[in-house]
């Protein structure tokens, strides 16, 4: 994760984190929970067996409409769209014109609007975008502020849900959307996530923040579900376990999209920005790709060298940590294509040594809803 000097923002939990015993740093402008005493490996672990709390208010959520917001969203984003329908969502990119990954967004098909989600240190980049690109019969509306983002993350998330709001979630399938209410609460609940777990991601009214937080947490221990607020730091290894990309590490305005595999998220039937740019680059040959790597004897970190049996350097780390789950030391690392196949060994420098590493199958954790 990179954390950031002197945030400039906080979330409307800010002081129940601190009441709370959260360890608080600087993330995308934000001071944000790191971890609660609970402490970052076992906020990992609830998360795997029952219910986890994020604050991610720090993400972004822009609204498109108008007469040619379909058309703008299917040319903005590289995934398909156009045959999406409410109350579906969709995974997707946001590319220059190199194919550059300026962003990764979650797009909602609402009855007569695009509901698209960005990540926190882009909100401003993508609202920039996005209207630079809008013809005058597109609306593009911010409406980061009116609104609060949690997520609630587990095998037992959707219990807790179903217990506490009407309708039923369950009803949803995994990627897809609905209207619910808790305690009176309005809600656009999307069952979408980012820590391989089933469950969602909650967005309601700013000011009914602590209303709903706490009543989730009161709420769960009185039904005896176990559920605790987790930090970013258990959210990153959730998410890397899982294989999903942190902007600034697996995807960035440096990395094109092929090479950090998404192919899968661009549809090429369509016309899209970055679309010729990544078929060059395809037809051309990747120079480098995204792998997982498992570190024997230390810890890796972003940045450390990567380097064959000679000795050459031949990639570098862009994420690395332990991983609860699975129990071991992986990095995410851009190498050269000849050595990205699975099972290739290579070596990770590590404070001046070579320690042994090889090339393993991404994600290390299938996610609930895939097995």
């Amino acid at each position: 994760m990179i954390f950031q000097e002197a945030p400039t923002n906080t979330t409307a939990l800010h002081d129940w984190h601190l009441a709370h015993g959260a360890k608080m740093a600087p993330f995308a402008g934000y001071d944000m929970p790191i971890s609660y005493p609970t402490g970052a490996i076992e906020e990992h672990a609830i998360t795997r067996r029952s219910v986890g709390l994020f604050d991610i208010d720090h993400m972004g959520q822009v609204e498109v409409s108008g007469p040619g917001a379909d058309a703008f969203v299917s040319k903005l984003v590289s995934a398909k769209v156009t045959d999406m329908q409410p109350p579906m969502a969709r995974y997707s990119l946001l590319l220059d014109e190199a194919g550059l990954v300026i962003d990764d967004l979650f797009v909602y098909r609402l009855p007569h609007s695009w509901w698209i989600v960005v990540n926190a240190s882009n909100r401003q980049t993508d609202l920039d975008w996005f209207r630079s690109h809008a013809g005058a019969d597109v609306t593009i509306t911010d409406r980061s502020d009116d609104t609060y983002m949690i997520a609630v993350q587990g095998p037992k998330a959707i219990e807790l849900l179903d217990r506490l709001a009407k309708p039923e979630v369950s009803r949803l399938e995994r990627f897809t959307w609905g209207n619910i209410s808790m305690g009176g609460v309005p809600i656009l609940f999307g069952r979408t996530g980012y820590t391989g777990e089933d469950g969602g991601e909650l967005f309601f009214p700013a000011d009914k923040a602590e209303f709903v937080w706490t009543r989730l947490l009161d709420q769960g221990t009185q039904l005896g579900i176990e559920t605790k607020p987790i930090g970013l730091a258990a959210r990153d290894s959730l998410r890397f376990e899982a294989g999903m990309p942190l902007h600034g590490h697996e995807i960035s305005p440096k990395i094109n999209a092929l090479e950090a595999c998404f192919k899968w998220a661009c549809d090429f039937d369509k016309d899209f920005i970055g679309k010729a740019a990544l078929q060059a680059i395809a037809e051309k040959g990747l120079s480098r790709k995204l792998v997982g790597v498992e570190v024997f004897g230390g810890v890796q970190r972003e940045g450390y060298e990567i380097v064959d049996s000679t000795g050459t350097t031949v990639g570098h780390c862009v994420a690395g940590m332990f991983c609860p789950t699975v129990k071991k030391y992986a990095a995410n690392a851009f190498v050269r294509t000849d050595l990205a196949k699975v099972g290739t060994p290579l070596k990770v420098i590590i404070r001046g040594q070579a320690k042994d590493a090889v090339v393993v199958k991404r994600p290390l954790y299938i996610p609930a809803y895939r097995r």
